[in-house]
C-alpha cells in the first residue's frame, strides 16, 4: 500500500548540477571513476589489515572502521547519484528516499565518531605508551566497534519513520542528488517540529565529536610539548598527521556548508550543490590515499602486496 493517498506526492526529485544539464552525461565518468577509486581503495585498506598480523593493532583496526564508514557512504550515495548524471533519471520514491537518508546519516554518524575514538587512539598511544596496548586490547577495540555500530544506528532509527508521518502535498523538488533529512522535511506540508528539533540533536552530537577531537588535540600538544627531545616529538606529532587530514576531509564541508547555510544572505545554490556532492565523494576517495601516502606501515605492505601480483 502507498504510503501517500491521491492528494499528496507520490515521488521525489533529486537534482544534478544546475546549469550544467546537458553535461551531465559527461560528468558522471569522473563521478563513476572517484565512486571506483574510493571503492577499491577502503577494500584495499580493509584487506591488507585483515591479511598482515603485523598491522593487527588498535590503530589498524580503527581505520578498517573509518574505511567501512566511508564505503557505506559511497554505496549508499553511488545508486542516486549515477541515476541522476548518466540516465537523467530524477525521480525516487518516498520509500527509497527515506531508507537512503538513514544509511547516509548513519555512516556519517558513524564515521564522525570513528574520528573522535581514532583521535583518543592517538592521545593514548602518545600519552601513556607502555599500557597503549594493554589498554586497547582486541577484545576492547571489538566492544568499541559494535558501540560505535549501535550508536550510529540508534541516533539516526527515528528519521525515516518521522519523515513517514509527514504529509507531502505539492513539493516534490530536493535540493541535492541524494536524501537528507533535513532536505525530504522542508517539504512536508504538516507539523515537522519533531523533526526540525531531533535532526537538530543529532547534529549538535555530530559537533560534539568534533569538540572532544579538537580537545583531544589540545591535549596531545600537551603531552608532545613535554617530550624533551625535539626528534621524538616530530615523530609523536606525524602519527598523527593521517588523522588530521581525515579530520579536516570529513569536518570542513560540514562546517562550510552550516556557515553558509547560517551567515551567508545570498548563497549560490550551485556552491551549497557542489560541497554538498564533495562531502560524499571526497571522504572516501581521499582516506585511503592519504593513508597510504602517509603511513609508513600501511604504504609498505600494500606496494608489497601489489609487487607480489605482478610477479606471479
Amino acid at each position: 500500500m502507498s504510503v501517500f493517498n491521491n492528494s499528496e506526492v507520490t515521488y521525489f526529485l533529486l537534482i544534478g548540477i544546475p546549469g550544467l544539464e546537458y553535461a551531465h552525461a559527461w560528468i558522471s565518468i569522473p563521478i563513476f571513476l572517484m565512486y571506483l577509486i574510493a571503492i577499491m581503495g577502503n577494500c584495499i585498506i580493509i584487506f591488507v589489515i585483515k591479511t598482515e598480523p603485523s598491522l593487527h593493532e588498535p590503530m589498524y583496526y580503527f581505520l578498517t572502521m573509518l574505511a567501512v564508514s566511508d564505503m557505506g557512504l559511497s554505496f549508499s550515495s553511488l545508486p542516486t547519484m549515477l541515476k541522476i548524471f548518466s540516465f537523467n533519471a530524477m525521480a525516487i520514491s518516498p520509500n527509497a528516499c527515506f531508507a537512503q537518508e538513514f544509511f547516509i546519516h548513519g555512516f556519517t554518524v558513524m564515521e564522525s565518531s570513528v574520528l573522535l575514538i581514532m583521535s583518543l587512539d592517538r592521545f593514548l598511544a602518545i600519552h601513556n605508551p607502555l599500557r597503549y596496548s594493554s589498554i586497547l586490547n582486541g577484545r576492547r577495540v571489538a566492544k568499541i566497534g559494535l558501540i560505535l555500530a549501535f550508536r550510529s544506528t540508534v541516533l539516526v532509527l527515528p528519521f525515516p519513520f518521522t519523515l513517514r508521518k509527514l504529509k507531502y502535498c505539492y513539493k516534490n523538488l530536493l535540493s541535492h542528488s541524494y536524501c537528507l533529512h533535513q532536505d525530504v522535511m522542508k517539504l512536508a506540508c504538516s507539523d515537522n517540529k519533531i523533526n526540525f528539533i531531533y535532526g537538530f540533536f543529532v547534529a549538535l552530537c555530530t559537533m560534539l565529536d568534533f569538540a572532544l577531537i579538537l580537545m583531544s588535540y589540545v591535549l596531545i600538544l600537551k603531552t608532545v610539548l613535554s617530550i624533551a627531545s625535539l626528534a621524538e616529538r616530530l615523530k609523536a606529532l606525524n602519527t598523527c598527521v593521517s588523522h588530521i587530514c581525515a579530520v579536516l576531509i570529513f569536518y570542513v564541508p560540514i562546517i562550510t556548508l552550516a556557515a553558509i547555510h547560517r551567515f551567508a544572505k545570498h548563497k549560490s545554490p550551485l556552491l551549497v550543490i557542489l560541497i554538498a556532492d564533495m562531502f560524499l565523494l571526497v571522504p572516501p576517495l581521499m582516506n585511503p590515499i592519504v593513508y597510504c601516502i602517509k603511513t609508513r606501515q600501511i604504504r609498505e605492505k600494500v606496494l608489497g602486496k601489489l609487487v607480489n601480483l605482478c610477479v606471479r
